[in-house]
């Protein structure tokens, strides 16, 4: 499979990340298969301190967040790259008053996916 594809660590430094051992655990799977959620890009990991860390945001209590693969494969066919696709999901929207990452857990997230699709291109 090779190395990881891992953002720059532009995430705010107090957010809470998971090592790929952590997340693993957290979705009942192998450390492995989250390495392959990764390069699928079906999950996004920045490289922090050398190592592959996942915002914990992108977690629920059932598994990966509802609609989240989903806003990243529209994140990638609008022509977003990792660190691009990263960065937006962590931008605050004032009308949203949090960034795109945190509405997924709320009601907002079908809007945080139209907005995603509106910027495509």
């Amino acid at each position: 499979m090779g190395s990881l594809p891992l953002s720059e660590d532009s995430l705010p430094p107090d957010l809470d990340t998971l090592t790929i051992d952590d997340a693993a655990r957290r979705l009942g799977v192998s450390a492995g298969r989250v390495r392959t959620l990764i390069h699928d890009h079906q999950l996004l990991a920045v490289s922090r301190g050398g190592q592959p860390a996942i915002p914990g945001v992108f977690f629920d209590e059932f598994g990966i967040v509802k609609h989240f693969t989903g806003l990243v494969e529209v994140l990638f066919d609008g022509g977003y790259t990792r660190d691009e696709a990263m960065e937006w999901l962590f931008a605050v929207q004032d009308d949203l008053g949090m960034c795109p990452a945190d509405a997924l857990h709320t009601h907002s997230a079908r809007e945080v996916i139209r907005r995603a699709q509106a910027q495509a291109f």
